[in-house]
């Protein structure tokens, strides 16, 4: 079982996808629900788990572009069962001129289409789960969703929709006992995280508004995510947690 200092989980019997769970964020939630019991699926971008330096053995592993609607129409069939749907992978097109419009739609393709396809490919697995809470789909938005971003429009647009979409979907399939929350990061330590953290011109504002005086980790998010699919938590629905450290509560 998972355990904080104060808190423990126990997910055994419980089947979870956690999109992008080769790495940061997502292989901070994957590991937390492994912990916890969980028989856990990830997906990453490389065709094979040995194809990473960390060691994926403890999870079922599913390549996955976020472009090719087929594969993602092919994962969710391919599920045998499912109680639990994290939508974590995504990325932003920075690089590429979000403003240019085929990058912008890519990056709302990847950011947010692929999400909801994702899940609509798995509801009716997820309305046949006995979790105890119900089922769960959980969106990884960003600080995005709250302020403009503007070197990624197609990026911020996308997580805005995550927002709105956890709402949507709750109403719409509660009657399925299906919830659906999402969870914001805030500046989270990770590989995608790196350049930003080692500039200083970058990080030192970022850090002297967060109240918490520092980035937050994987385990973190993970920590959120696994109280919202709990039942302790099975009166939230439609919900999205901002994971910051405060920075979104700074006038």
């Amino acid at each position: 079982m998972s355990t904080w200092s104060t808190v423990q989980y126990d997910y055994r019997g419980a089947h979870v996808l956690v999109t992008g769970g080769s790495h940061g964020i997502g292989a901070g939630i994957a590991a937390a629900y492994r912990a916890a019991g969980a028989e856990v699926t990830i997906t990453g971008t490389r065709p094979a788990a040995t194809d990473y330096d960390d060691d994926l053995t403890g999870y079922h592993y599913r390549p996955l572009q976020l472009t090719d609607n087929a594969r993602i129409d092919a994962l969710a069939e391919s599920l045998p069962r499912l109680d639990i749907l994290v939508n974590n992978a995504g990325t932003n097109f920075m690089v590429e001129d979000e403003y240019r419009p085929e990058v912008f739609a890519k990056s709302v393709q990847v950011n947010l289409l692929a999400a909801y396809r994702l899940a609509h490919g798995c509801r009716e697995k997820l309305a046949q789960s006995k979790l105890p809470g119900g089922a769960s789909v959980i969106g990884i938005a960003s600080m995005t969703a709250f302020f403009g971003g503007v070197y990624t429009p197609g990026y911020g647009a996308a997580k805005a929709g995550i927002v709105e979409l956890a709402k949507t979907l709750a109403i719409a399939w509660a009657a399925d006992g299906i919830r659906c929350n999402a969870v914001a990061p805030g500046f989270i330590r990770s590989n995608m995280m790196k350049y930003f953290e080692s500039t200083p011109s970058m990080v030192e504002p970022v850090l002297a508004r967060t109240p918490a005086g520092r980035m937050g980790t994987p385990t973190e998010i993970a920590a959120a995510v696994l109280f919202l699919t709990s039942d302790s938590a099975a009166f939230i629905n439609g919900q999205t947690l901002a994971v910051d450290g405060g920075y979104t509560v700074v006038g």
